[in-house]
């Protein structure tokens, strides 16, 4: 498998941001335009996007295909004249063409335990970690993180030698087998880069940029449940929240193409949910956004506000983006991150 750069500590560190990022308007003049407004054209419509405060907002919106928000950004831009930041996948920061169009389009990258995870283990052993492996490694990890002491894994033997014993500096930040334990090692780097995504995100908000979540966390045709991180960063901030639905994106872009084909794409604004509005899910003041143990103290409070905000999305998505039994996500386990 080729070995890719990894999304780093110092990548994260030197993300530029723009209240009026020019590569966005660059690519929207240049490809987005002539693609939405000449054969084989794309009709892009809102619905009831005068429901949108004039300050900065999170939009959370469904994740039906790779590109249903390109629209969506480039229609805010011509009619309203508002930018947003996105967050995209850290594994789109590897490739160093499409990292430096993802930093320059104000995109930012998301990290987790499961990236940093594989990345580091494919950094060590030059291939990925099976489902075995990844499932014992994340779940060592996940314990470190809460406090609640684990056995080291059983893995093969030049695994424990290699990936625990061997001194490293993949992120930015080294590993010294003597010194510290590899999930302590893992954890530490989550907390250092999560720290640096947190900033950002205020950067981008100072900046007076909108920005746009998928909370699902994953392309999905169907509605399904989001990951607390919305939550984490609405809390954190008392930002209000607006629901998107996206309908008709995937037909637009029904594969790995970034030219749309013929058709026409509905985003459908929903009620502002503003930080006052929803008292009970509210956490102290002194709440650290992705760190474990107040994830676990909040969590039901967490996962109850993203859930109300899925359920708005749900109401604005035609019938077959909606929550159904047989929705599932495109991508899963550790092929998310390679």
């Amino acid at each position: 498998m080729e070995i890719r750069r990894v999304l780093d500590i110092p990548r994260l560190r030197n993300i530029p941001l723009s209240a009026t990022p020019f590569t966005q308007k660059l690519m929207g003049y240049l490809a987005l335009w002539p693609n939405f407004r000449f054969p084989p054209k794309v009709e892009i419509s809102f619905e009831n996007f005068d429901r949108v405060p004039n300050e900065p907002v999170i939009f959370a919106m469904n994740h039906t295909d790779r590109y249903n928000y390109w629209p969506f950004q480039f229609q805010m831009w011509q009619q309203y004249g508002r930018f947003t930041s996105t967050w995209v996948k850290g594994k789109y920061y590897e490739n160093p063409a499409i990292g430096k169009f993802m930093q320059l389009t104000n995109n930012l990258p998301t990290v987790s335990r499961g990236y940093l995870i594989t990345r580091d283990f494919l950094s060590v052993m030059k291939r990925a970690p099976n489902n075995d492996e990844y499932a014992a490694l994340r779940n060592w990890v996940d314990a470190t993180s809460q406090g609640r002491g684990e056995d080291t894994p059983e893995l093969a033997a030049e695994v424990v030698d290699k990936l625990f014993g061997q001194a490293r500096d993949v992120f930015g930040h080294p590993f010294d087998p003597s010194r510290e334990t590899y999930p302590v090692y893992v954890n530490s780097i989550f907390r250092i880069m999560m720290e640096l995504f947190v900033a950002l995100n205020q950067q981008a908000r100072d900046l007076g940029l909108d920005i746009l979540v998928f909370p699902q966390g994953t392309r999905s045709i169907r509605l399904i449940r989001g990951h607390i991180g919305l939550a984490e960063l609405a809390m954190k901030f008392q930002a209000t929240v607006v629901p998107v639905g996206c309908n008709g994106a995937d037909l637009v872009y029904p594969g790995g193409s970034p030219i749309g084909q013929r058709g026409k794409i509905v985003y459908r604004v929903g009620e502002p949910i503003p930080y006052k509005e929803k008292g009970r899910f509210h956490v102290p003041s002194d709440f650290t956004p992705f760190d474990a143990m107040h994830e676990a103290e909040h969590r039901d409070k967490l996962q109850g506000y993203v859930d109300v905000v899925m359920d708005r999305i749900n109401e604005l998505v035609d019938p077959q983006y909606q929550y159904g039994d047989e929705a599932a996500p495109i991508e899963d386990g550790e092929r998310r991150f390679v």
